[in-house]
């Protein structure tokens, strides 16, 4: 491999900061197109509002993947919720997929819940895209029953499903410590 490419290839995980908030709708129309893909939908997918990611920004829950160029390129966003931190979103963009990158993004967002003292990692997410559930599923997290998931998770998942996500699909996970 050429040095050109390494570098190329190079990348950090770090802290959001406001400058990035603006590049964080693109990567994630981008990232839709393979999830679009998986679920058979050719729309390009809602982004989250700007104010959750400012929230998610302001509660230092909110780290971007960047560039030899520090130029964002994926993003995980999350808040607290229950006790233990929430992921809302997560998105790479397709030329960086199948690199590692989400996973070392979900493992900072792991041990900044670690570091925090939180409960655990929590998230929705789709039950069978390979990228999705399963993916989780080697981090460590578990579908969660319905008795088992606290208020406020519970509570997000139906908010889901009554929007349109497919209840049959559609999974609460966590990853308790």
């Amino acid at each position: 491999m050429s040095a050109g490419k390494m570098e190329r290839d190079a990348y950090t995980i770090r802290l959001a900061r406001s400058t990035d908030l603006d590049f964080l709708a693109e990567i994630e129309i981008d990232a839709f197109a393979t999830l679009g893909r998986a679920l058979g939908r050719e729309d390009e997918g809602r982004t989250v509002p700007r104010q959750t990611l400012e929230m998610s920004l302001d509660a230092r829950l909110l780290f971007v993947a960047v560039d030899h160029l520090d130029h964002p390129f994926a993003f995980v966003a999350s808040s607290e919720l229950d006790g233990a931190i929430y992921v809302l979103e997560i998105d790479v963009m397709r030329r960086w997929q199948q690199k590692g990158v989400g996973r070392r993004l979900m493992q900072t967002v792991i041990e900044t819940a670690r570091q925090r003292g939180a409960s655990g990692v929590t998230l929705t997410t789709d039950r069978f895209v390979p990228f999705n559930a399963p993916f989780y599923v080697s981090l460590g997290l578990r579908v969660l029953d319905e008795g088992e998931m606290p208020a406020g998770l519970l509570e997000t998942l139906k908010f889901e499903i009554d929007h349109g996500a497919d209840p049959d699909r559609r999974v609460a996970m966590a990853l308790w410590f």
